[in-house]
């Protein structure tokens, strides 16, 4: 029997799956350490959890720390202190350094939670990856911007997808970001070279080091397009075959990178660029499941339970890799069209008509609820179909035929 801690900030919708799953996981007993209350989480649940420990703040590792200390002495020896939620990664990581538990430690997660640390660790190895420069004031960002040219990508150095980051086009509007940001020394600003290319991700697991499984999608159009584009109904598109050489480049980058990261076990969401000349281009690694629905796409594409394995893999390092890929699935991100509150969603009616064989989950958006702050929008369809083009084909009229009124 083993005994684990799961940290989480909330119990929002990716949590209590987590939640769920690891529940289901033979020989393992369960607690859990927030900032929630209980009542947030499924009663279903919570009678299920040995003890539910509230902390003030989780990304204060002398917090969990202490939670993790009274648990062990007060419920049952601690084996695994877990989080999922990239938010809580770093302070997860230095109490496991403290506790003496397994898993990643902080030297490692800092290399995947630290941007220009990352490029740095990467660069190094000679792994392709956008020029970046940390910038702690405005002569030092323009010393930048004259080396490498317009357009750049201003983005927080420890940020989570494409949140908060933008394109500078031009000088002036690198003025506008300096103003703003008043870089400093304690808080500066990173800046990277724009990269061109069709964005992809690779999802992979590693256990001792060694490849385990992987996956590959792409989104459609690319996230900083739908950042800086809100209208955008987006999607992410899992291709049927990925076994084949165009994939090639990065199945041997992606994990050459983990490797220099330092994940020995666990799993990883990878960004990537193809370029026009075919060149690979790595992006950002985290060392966590991937978000976009890509959890779910994942379980569609295999016909497995992608969050019973991943609770595995957190607890007892093991993983049964699905041996074929099913199908092709694909996500359709609805989006309102301004800000506000959802007053109106179109054509749900003959989405389900046209479609509705191939839809495998759907979140539809509710009238009178506020616009989503997320670039995920307020809802999404997921599909799947045995050739890739019939999954495209469908994300194509998902995104034309819904459409989210919002003011």
């Amino acid at each position: 029997m083993r005994f684990a801690v799961f940290v989480t900030p909330f119990f929002n919708e990716s949590a209590i799956r987590f939640i769920a799953a690891l529940l289901d996981v033979p020989e393992l007993g369960l607690a859990v350490v927030s900032q929630d209350v209980e009542e947030n989480l499924p009663a279903v649940l919570l009678e299920r959890v040995v003890k539910h420990f509230r902390v003030s703040n989780v990304q204060d590792a002398a917090e969990l720390v202490a939670a993790t200390r009274w648990i062990d002495a007060n419920v049952a020896p601690v084996d695994r202190l877990l989080a999922v939620s990239e938010f809580v990664q770093v302070a997860v990581a230095e109490a496991r350094d403290v506790l003496r538990l397994p898993g990643p430690g902080a030297e490692v997660i800092r290399n995947f939670r630290d941007k220009p640390r990352m490029k740095d660790v990467l660069r190094a190895a000679g792994l392709p990856c956008a020029r970046h420069h940390l910038a702690p004031d405005e002569a030092e960002a323009r010393r930048f911007a004259n080396e490498v040219g317009f357009p750049l990508v201003a983005k927080p150095p420890a940020g989570v997808g494409s949140a908060s980051t933008f394109v500078v086009k031009d000088a002036a509007e690198l003025d506008r970001v300096l103003a703003q940001s008043s870089p400093t020394p304690a808080s500066p600003v990173l800046l990277e070279e724009f990269v061109r290319g069709a964005e992809h991700t690779f999802d992979a697991v590693v256990i001792g080091g060694k490849p385990v499984w992987y996956s590959i999608s792409r989104y459609l159009p690319n996230p900083i397009e739908v950042v800086e584009n809100p209208w955008i109904q987006w999607c992410v598109l899992l291709p049927r075959d990925i076994s084949g050489p165009e994939f090639a480049p990065i199945r041997e980058l992606g994990f050459r990178a983990l490797s220099v990261l330092g994940l020995e076990t666990g799993i990883c969401h990878m960004e990537w660029f193809r370029q026009k000349d075919g060149r690979i281009v790595l992006s950002e690694v985290a060392a966590r499941p991937g978000g976009a629905q890509l959890m779910n796409l994942n379980a569609r594409a295999h016909d497995f339970d992608m969050y019973q394995q991943v609770a595995r893999l957190i607890t007892f390092d093991t993983f049964e890799a699905p041996r074929e890929r099913k199908y092709a699935t694909g996500a359709a991100f609805l989006r309102g069209q301004a800000p506000g509150v959802v007053r109106e969603v179109w054509g749900i009616e003959e989405a389900e008509r046209k479609l509705g064989g191939m839809i495998t989950d759907v979140k539809w958006p509710k009238v009178g609820e506020p616009r989503s702050a997320s670039y995920e929008g307020e809802g999404y369809v997921l599909v799947r179909h045995p050739e890739t083009e019939g999954v495209a084909e469908a994300l194509r009229e998902i995104v034309q035929l819904v459409r989210v009124i919002s003011h």
